[in-house]
């Protein structure tokens, strides 16, 4: 039996019942010695047979290799060496009683019970023919197979109840197992759409950025590029190449700057989005204090929004707007371009120029707070995002 709470009870009974039949040996050998009778002799030597055959029993429940028929032999020859013992002398009728167990447990609740009660009537008519029939002779046997009966019983009902929490127990730690490989998943694949989040709103915007100058670059002049133009997409590929780099040694969104999201706007505003024509009027205040998690979430929904502007809208101007409340804040990006019909971009299927909307829904969903985007052809379009600000000073 495996390893459970209730084994040392079990090894507990084990030991008291080998210790009770090795003392009723010793009973009836000591007995043989100070009442010496014809039988006495005869009687030593089969209880010492008795018990020599006793212990083959207990290496034979350490053996991996028993079968059933080896332990049907050796309980059969422990039976008849203690029928022919109590006939030979009285004392060897208590023996019945550390017996009465052994069946049960070998033999199971079937058969175990009805070799109890063979084994009780012979005990009975044994002392009767010792002793003569009295109510003590009857009723003692009687009494000790009834309370073995019900200490067999409970012993199987205790070890019915082990093998049950044994087996719930293992449940248990499959199911914590399944958890925790559902749990690295489902953790591996935030992170894998965290990243995509950024390499969107970061890399592949700067790339972007850099083939709309290099396309203006060569319209101004096919021959001979325009120079401001080349500087431009120099330097964005620089920001992005430190970006990358970034990414690569911690896999964590890069820091704002000393003047927090208002300054990372603006300096976005006029190194990037302003040398590609569209005028960006940022209304945030340097004085905002806001979680650091929070402004990096509004800055990348800020990048994404103008990328589609700069990219899809053909806007000239465009507003990022931040309002807080007493408990809330409110983020507005609007732009005067060409606008879209978002009822039906939202029935679209995925493709990668419509990732940014599908990012920006993700950040604000894990921010705890709502997108509300509106927009018509001809209209320009407007983005809002709503945050509740818990426990903010």
């Amino acid at each position: 039996m495996a390893h459970t709470p209730l084994t040392p009870v079990f090894t507990g009974l084990r030991t008291g019942l080998h210790l009770l039949f090795v003392a009723l040996c010793g009973l009836v050998i000591v007995r043989a010695f100070l009442a010496p009778t014809p039988t006495s002799i005869p009687a030593i030597a089969l209880t010492v047979a008795l018990l020599a055959t006793y212990g083959c029993g207990a290496a034979l429940a350490r053996s991996t290799s028993r079968s059933s028929w080896l332990t049907g032999v050796w309980l059969a020859a422990v039976s008849v060496e203690w029928v022919l013992l109590v006939f030979l002398t009285a004392e060897a009728a208590y023996l019945v009683f550390p017996l009465f167990f052994l069946y049960l447990h070998v033999l199971g609740r079937r058969w175990g019970t009805l070799t109890l009660l063979l084994a009780t009537g012979v005990a009975i008519c044994t002392l009767g023919l010792h002793s003569g029939w009295t109510v003590g002779g009857v009723v003692g046997p009687l009494v000790g197979a009834g309370v073995a009966l019900l200490i067999g019983l409970g012993y199987e009902a205790l070890a019915q109840e082990a093998r049950q929490r044994e087996d719930l127990m293992r449940e248990l730690l499959a199911t914590r197992d399944r958890l925790a490989t559902t749990e690295h998943e489902s953790g591996v694949l935030a992170e894998r759409a965290r990243l995509a989040r950024e390499i969107h709103d970061t890399l592949a915007q700067g790339l972007s950025s850099i083939q709309m100058l290099l396309h203006a670059a060569e319209r101004t002049d096919p021959e001979r590029p325009g120079i401001e133009h080349i500087r431009l997409a120099r330097e964005t590929a620089a920001d992005n190449l430190g970006e990358a780099r970034r990414f690569i040694r911690e896999l964590a969104p890069p820091d704002l700057d000393d003047h927090g999201l208002a300054g990372a706007l603006r300096r976005l505003a006029d190194d990037q989005w302003s040398p590609q024509g569209l005028d960006v009027d940022v209304r945030v205040s340097e004085a905002v204090d806001l979680p650091m998690h929070v402004q990096t979430a509004l800055l990348r929904i800020a990048q994404g929004a103008m990328s589609n502007v700069v990219q899809h809208a053909d806007a000239r101007t465009a507003t990022i707007a931040l309002t807080l409340g007493p408990g809330d804040l409110e983020f507005v990006i609007s732009d005067d371009g060409r606008g879209f019909d978002a009822g039906l971009d939202a029935d679209r299927p995925a493709r990668s120029d419509s990732f940014g909307l599908r990012a920006t829904r993700e950040r604000v969903d894990q921010l705890g707070g709502t997108l509300d985007v509106r927009s018509l052809p001809g209209t320009g379009t407007t983005l809002r995002v709503s945050l509740a600000l818990e426990g903010r000073a």
